[in-house]
């Protein structure tokens, strides 16, 4: 069942017109609860006589709050009056309808809604193991481990943010940004919330939505989807956001695919004891760097899950800044250690060299369950459509491209690789030709020019290239294939191989000799970015 909640930043004491003004929003919405996420009373340091003499009017009830309503633990002590009637309740409740969430609390409410919070300020001298005392705004880091024991949470109410929750976020924030702590985002790692709110001062902000990677036996196959939201205090001068409402289903199931608009989660476990890298060259490089796997090799290491692969989103590894775009089933990346250089195709100004790859963890696109196979080749298409857009945006009919693919079943992760080709080579039939020439050097099967679609009626695996001639419309290709058994030694970067040679980039086959610095690699991907808005059909 949907509810209607509203959460509130700090009040600091002016909770008389802040709940005036939750009633007259009552009223109108019907909301099943409130929260006070920040401080609800004033500082005693600096509280005023009024400032008493309002805290006992609401004490005694002389203050209406015709909802329920939780407050938080917030960063400054709680008055000493507030302290003693909470000693002296026994469900934490100042006065009717208003409870304490408490420093270290994990409920779920008569709707249904699991509330996790964490309260005050970190306090790294706290060692000796959760915090026994309630009311103190400190709390140590065996408050925030214990509350990993929640499991997952609808709403998380902390007073401090997460480390790192900027990352990877394209939403302003004017400095200083709020203290922040690693064991906050150990939480949102682990209990992947549904909302977490936090404060921040005079400011509000409102992070992307970050999609928590998906794994068949953690999250079923699904994508839980957190949404981070720091209010400003009531009454600040820039006028910015300290109330928000929403509605809520906790029944409701976590996506299926990652939604538009969302950044992967910015977190790793703080706490997690990481295998050793394996050699990722070795899965996916195996012509240049000692040769093919052997079968013993390969049946020891056992394929290679979502967690491990090199193109899974489910990968704490993945380098996520190459990502380009993301669509409900496939997403684009900049190649790392592209074929060509920046200077290779000066009219792009990017090297162009692209990946295309499919969100589920499959080793072919004809093992991807059907609903999901159709939509994800059609995005495949779309993309390779628009990024052909792209090129010829920037450089008219200088430039076709190449897109090619190799479908086998002992590769981890299916994806399409693309490349700009000078329109000539195409249209002289020399990109046709030397694939030919080198499957021919190496006595495999010879091409057809054929459009096998998606792949499922294929029995073997096999190896296409598609190339695009830029007179012609974008998304019109003409497909090659080549099917092979386990007889045939294939080289997985055979598309690569033949050109380099066709592009005379030989010294650059290998791209582990082609890297580039961190700093290049985000220059390439922001300029293809760039270009690629017009023509991008996902807003990620």
């Amino acid at each position: 069942m949907t509810s209607k909640i509203v959460v509130i930043g700090d009040v600091n004491g002016q909770f008389p017109t802040v709940f005036k003004k939750v009633a007259a929003l009552h009223a109108k919405n019907n909301f099943a609860f409130a929260i006070i996420a920040g401080n609800l009373f004033t500082d005693p340091a600096i509280a005023t006589e009024e400032d008493e003499s309002n805290i006992q009017f609401l004490i005694s009830g002389r203050i209406d709050l015709p909802l329920t309503t939780y407050f938080a633990l917030g960063t400054h002590p709680f008055p000493p009056s507030v302290v003693q009637k909470l000693e002296s309740s026994e469900d934490d409740s100042l006065c009717q309808h208003l409870f304490f969430l408490g420093k270290r609390t994990s409920m779920k409410t008569s709707e249904g809604i699991h509330i996790v919070a964490l309260g005050g300020h970190l306090d790294s001298n706290i060692i000796s193991g959760p915090s026994k005392d309630k009311y103190p705004p400190f709390y140590g880091e065996a408050d925030a481990k214990e509350l990993q024991n929640a499991g997952t949470a609808d709403i998380l109410i902390t007073s401090q943010w997460p480390t790192g929750i900027r990352k990877r976020s394209n939403v302003d924030f004017q400095l200083p940004e709020p203290a922040s702590h690693s064991c906050v985002a150990d939480l949102d790692y682990v209990l992947k919330p549904r909302y977490h709110f936090s404060t921040s001062g005079d400011r509000f902000w409102e992070r992307e939505p970050f999609f928590h990677p998906s794994g068949k036996e953690e999250n079923d196959g699904l994508f839980p989807i957190t949404r981070f939201i720091s209010l400003a205090s009531y009454g600040n001068l820039g006028k910015q956001k300290w109330i928000y409402a929403f509605s809520l289903d906790p029944t409701a199931s976590h996506p299926i695919s990652i939604p538009s608009g969302s950044t992967i989660c910015p977190f790793a476990l703080s706490t997690k004891k990481r295998a050793p890298p394996t050699s990722i060259g070795l899965v996916y490089e195996d012509s240049h760097r000692g040769g093919r796997f052997s079968k013993k090799r390969r049946t020891a290491r056992g394929p290679l899950d979502a967690s491990q692969c090199f193109f899974c989103l489910a990968n704490e590894d993945i380098a996520t800044h190459l990502i380009a775009s993301i669509s409900d089933n496939v997403y684009l990346t900049t190649a790392k250690g592209p074929l060509p250089t920046n200077d290779t195709f000066p009219k792009l100004g990017f090297p162009g060299h692209m990946l295309i790859i499919p969100i589920n963890h499959q080793s072919t696109l004809a093992a991807i369950e059907e609903e999901d196979r159709n939509a994800t080749y059609t995005e495949m298409q779309k993309y390779q459509s628009a990024i052909n857009s792209t090129v010829k945006s920037l450089a008219g009919e200088d430039f076709g491209s190449v897109t090619w693919e190799v479908s086998k079943s002992s590769l981890p992760h299916t994806h399409w690789q693309y490349l700009p080709v000078p329109a000539d080579l195409i249209q002289k039939r020399l990109v046709e030709a030397a694939f030919k020439a080198l499957a021919e050097n190496a006595h495999w099967p010879e091409f057809e020019k054929e459009d096998v679609g998606d792949g499922f009626g294929e029995t073997s695996d096999f190896f296409r290239f598609m190339v695009w001639d830029p007179k012609k419309p974008e998304d019109e290709s003409t497909s090659f294939i080549m099917r092979f058994d386990e007889k045939i030694k294939f080289r997985s970067q055979f598309g690569r191989e033949v050109l380099a040679k066709l592009l005379r980039l030989d010294d650059r086959l290998d791209w582990h000799n082609c890297g580039q610095t961190h700093e290049e690699e985000e220059e390439n991907v922001v300029a293809f970015k760039e270009a690629f808005k017009p023509f991008k059909f996902s807003e990620v």
